[in-house]
Parts: structure tokens; C-alpha cells; sequence
């Protein structure tokens, strides 16, 4: 049997196992903060045989004929679902099913399209500069492994992530609950890239992360550019990121570095990250000023709330309505739960479509607030049709029944939705 050294040691082994990924390189888990919360052995095993690793293989339908793109040939095509090229979203009962979500099964969602190696070129020479700070500079990449690393475990969501629930007729990729994975990513915190530059200026209330997209030939730049501020207080939990689940990180999730702000919707976590700056303002590109505003039905404008921090969720990976039926009897119900910036305190189940709810168990290593908490509801199902639910509290607040309405799909975190059909039999 291999031996470990350590938790955390033990802990990548697994993960590369999950990954699929036979030409991994070894990681020198002495040089990095492994940020477990309360992880213990017994965890570890919870993970890896309460909820097994290995992935059953999710159908997706033989009316879908669309294939990968080439970008993305090396993804796991049966765990995903193709709306576009720029939308691909993970099968439900492809997401839960083990801690941290594997590189070939996590979602795609791009606004320019993906960098190739040509163009990216030397990864170690990839440039990053810091704007807004007592002494401003350019860090290459090679520059900024030298002053320190760190691996954190964060939930990775798109911001319309559950959109195809949603009534009104709402324009892009019809998410259910693919658009979310639990990422492992290493790289080195923000607090120490900004303490090398003396500091953040004391009139800056933003960070605001930019993106070196190559945009399409003719588009208004102001149109194109990927450039998301956050409040200025993210910085102090940020990394910038060069490996994601133990791999340098791919091009199609925004190698070679990117901008990681844990809690936070997707988009803020800018791809090809090219500056940093502290600023007085928000950016005023498209993708800051207009898009990924949370605006009622019929009405936009910078004036609404900004796709941030994400709300308290959770739902069941198995089984679902995938699944169509179950063994009557003792039925495991597992699912995923998260509360953005705030560590999740509870889980309850529900059997019967919300009138009745108990509290699940946590199984698995906590990977901190960030992370999602794996949960697992026992019920003994007699012959009879199911509707199965979940629902999280974190930070004081508990996930609602509903949906709320808004013009783009955003931030979508009601129960009721989010909610698996099953039969017993």
C-alpha cells in the first residue's frame, strides 16, 4: 500500500486519481498552505468511499449531435452538456459524486474565445502588472512562484448557473446545475503580491482585474475587454492562480494565471490576467458597467446590484431525475452544498417536495468556507413516486423556496427548482 507523509499528500493523490490525469507531476505539498479546515483521515476515507471517486458515466441525449470543440477535445464528453461553444455545462450526476470536480468534467463558459499556446507563448514569461499600489509593478510569471505560494479549495459558479429554470425567455446558455465546480487551485495570495509593492494606495475602494483577451478584429474595445472590479477588501483572501486541481492551469479555464476571488460569481474571477489595479471607480467595459447586473424583468443599467458574492445553495447529485428510478429502501440522497463568503452550517433533506425537512450529515474533509460541504440524507423509500429536495443555511440565511425574478437568469439559489423527481420501485 503507498504511504503518505501527510494529509495533504494523501488528500492530491486522490485528486489525481479523480483526475484522470496519468502524467501529473508530483507535488511538493511542504511548500504550500493546504487550507483543509478540520480535515482528519476519517474524512479523507468519507470522501473516497461514501461517496465514491469514480464517475458513472452521465447519458446525454441522443438528440444532442454537438461535439466538443477543439479547444476542449481532452474534456470527458459524456459528463457534459453542449449549448455552444462558449456554454458547456457538467450533467448534474456528474458533479457531485467526489470532493473536488475533475478537469475534464468542469463547465466552460468563455465571453472571448480561448487563447492558444501561440499566443500565449513561454508561460513563465507571462506578465501580469499591479496598478494602484505604493510601488507599482510587473511581475512575470516565474517572478511571482518565487514569492510564495498557496492552494486553496474554492467554488468555481457561473453566475447563471440554474437560468434554465427560469420562465421568461432568457438569453444565454440554459444552465440548470452544471455551471458550478469545487476547484483546487495553487498559486500565490494576492495580500503578498500587494505587501511587495508597498501596499494599496489609501484612496483605492476597488480591485479591478483585466483580462488579455485577443478580441475578435473590430469590436469596441470597451465592448470586448474582460475587466471586473471587486470591493478592495477581496484582496486580503485573492490568489492569483498557476494550477488548477494539481496541473498548470489549462487555456480553457484561463491559463496561465488568473485571478481567484473565493466566494465569488465566476465572472470576477478574470481569465489570462494581464493587471491588477486599486482604484477609485468601477471599470466602465461592458462585461463591468452593464452585463452581469442582477436587474428586474424588462430593465437594465449599472444602477442594480453586480453579479458578486454568491448566495447560499445547494443541491442534490443523487440520485436525479437523470436516475428515473431507485431501489425501494434505504436510498442514499447526496448532494453539494455552499454559502459563498460564509462557512455552511446545516443541510436539510426533504422527501416529499418541501412539506416535511430533516437534517443531513456532512461527509468528506471541510476545505474551508470556500469550498462546497458534501452532504448525505439516509431515507427509506417505500414503492411511490419522490420529489426530492435541499436546502442550506450559511452566514444567518437560509436558502429560499423560490427564484428571483430578474431580467438575465442570475444568482439563482430557490430550492424548490433546484428540486429531483424519483420514482421507487
Amino acid at each position: 500500500m503507498k504511504k503518505f507523509n501527510n494529509l495533504p499528500e494523501l488528500f492530491f493523490y486522490q485528486t489525481s486519481k479523480l483526475l484522470n490525469k496519468p502524467h501529473l507531476k508530483k507535488i511538493n505539498t511542504s511548500k504550500r498552505n493546504f487550507l483543509t479546515g478540520s480535515v482528519t483521515l476519517a474524512g479523507v476515507a468519507a470522501a473516497t468511499s461514501v461517496l465514491p471517486i469514480s464517475i458513472a458515466k452521465a447519458n446525454h441525449e441522443d438528440s444532442d449531435p454537438k461535439g466538443l470543440p477543439d479547444f476542449i477535445k481532452w474534456k470527458n464528453r459524456d459528463a457534459l452538456i453542449v449549448h455552444s461553444k462558449k456554454g458547456i455545462e457538467t450533467h448534474r450526476s456528474a458533479i457531485g459524486e467526489s470532493l473536488i470536480t475533475p478537469n475534464r468534467n468542469i463547465y466552460i463558459r468563455n465571453n472571448m474565445p480561448t487563447m492558444s499556446d501561440t499566443q500565449i507563448g513561454d508561460r513563465n514569461n507571462w506578465k501580469v502588472s499591479i496598478k494602484g499600489v505604493k510601488n507599482p509593478k510587473t511581475f512575470s510569471l516565474a517572478q511571482l512562484k518565487k514569492l510564495g505560494h498557496t492552494t486553496m479549495a474554492t467554488i468555481l459558479q457561473c453566475s447563471g448557473n440554474g437560468r434554465g429554470f427560469f420562465a421568461h425567455e432568457v438569453r444565454g446558455s440554459q444552465w440548470k446545475t452544471g455551471a458550478a465546480a469545487c476547484v483546487v487551485w495553487t498559486g500565490v495570495p494576492m495580500k503578498v503580491v500587494v505587501d511587495a509593492c508597498g501596499g494599496v494606495d489609501s484612496d483605492a475602494v476597488f480591485m479591478t482585474s483585466a483580462g488579455v483577451d485577443h478580441e475578435p478584429t473590430g469590436l469596441d474595445p470597451k465592448k470586448a475587454k474582460v475587466e471586473r472590479s471587486v470591493p478592495k477588501k477581496v484582496y486580503k483572501d485573492a490568489m492569483l492562480a498557476w494550477e488548477m486541481n494539481g496541473v498548470p492551469l489549462p487555456n480553457a479555464h484561463g491559463g496561465p494565471l488568473r485571478m481567484v476571488t473565493p466566494g465569488y460569481f465566476g465572472i470576477n474571477n478574470v481569465k489570462h490576467l494581464g493587471q491588477v489595479a486599486f482604484t477609485k471607480t468601477e471599470s466602465t467595459v461592458k462585461y463591468m458597467k452593464s452585463s452581469y447586473r442582477i436587474s428586474p424583468i424588462g430593465k437594465k443599467g449599472s444602477q442594480y446590484p453586480s453579479c458578486w458574492e454568491m448566495p447560499v445553495k445547494s443541491w442534490i447529485t443523487r440520485p436525479t431525475d437523470e436516475t428515473g428510478t431507485v431501489k425501494a429502501g434505504n436510498v442514499q440522497i447526496v448532494g453539494v452544498a455552499m454559502g459563498g463568503t460564509k462557512k455552511v452550517r446545516s443541510v436539510k433533506v426533504s422527501i416529499d417536495g418541501g412539506q416535511s425537512w430533516k437534517k443531513a450529515k456532512f461527509v468528506g474533509p471541510d476545505l474551508g468556507k470556500y469550498a462546497w460541504r458534501q452532504f448525505v440524507f439516509e431515507a427509506n423509500l417505500a414503492p411511490g413516486s419522490y420529489n426530492l429536495a435541499s436546502k442550506a443555511s450559511a452566514g444567518g440565511k437560509t436558502q429560499p423556496e423560490l427564484r428571483y425574478e430578474n431580467r438575465r437568469g442570475y444568482a439563482h439559489n430557490g430550492w424548490k427548482d433546484h428540486s429531483v423527481n424519483i420514482k421507487a420501485v
